[in-house]
């Protein structure tokens, strides 16, 4: 299975990416070895996760995810709980 995620950056900006391994993916954006853009804009949030069958699948949906406003990709995120139980993935963030 591969997972589609949105993260919320420390500059409230968004990032969407893909995996297969979503735990993982995460401790990589918290350690700073993540994708280029997040590295300096930590911690980051957890928002929004998509489970998908294929990698393909994935590819496609992070692109219309992508071509979203971020007015509509913040909608898309309030269509899960994860607000409410916000993941920060930097040792020492205080929970929301």
């Amino acid at each position: 299975m591969w997972w589609v995620y949105m993260l919320e950056c420390a500059d409230r900006s968004l990032y969407t990416g893909i995996t297969n391994d979503l735990d993982k993916r995460l401790a990589v954006h918290t350690a700073g070895k993540g994708a280029k853009y997040t590295r300096p804009r930590r911690p980051v949030i957890l928002r929004y996760r998509e489970q998908v069958a294929s990698k393909g699948m994935a590819l496609r949906r992070e692109a219309e995810i992508k071509r979203l406003s971020k007015m509509n990709k913040l909608a898309l995120a309030a269509t899960q709980s994860i607000r409410r139980r916000a993941r920060h993935y930097q040792t020492g963030a205080p929970e929301e």
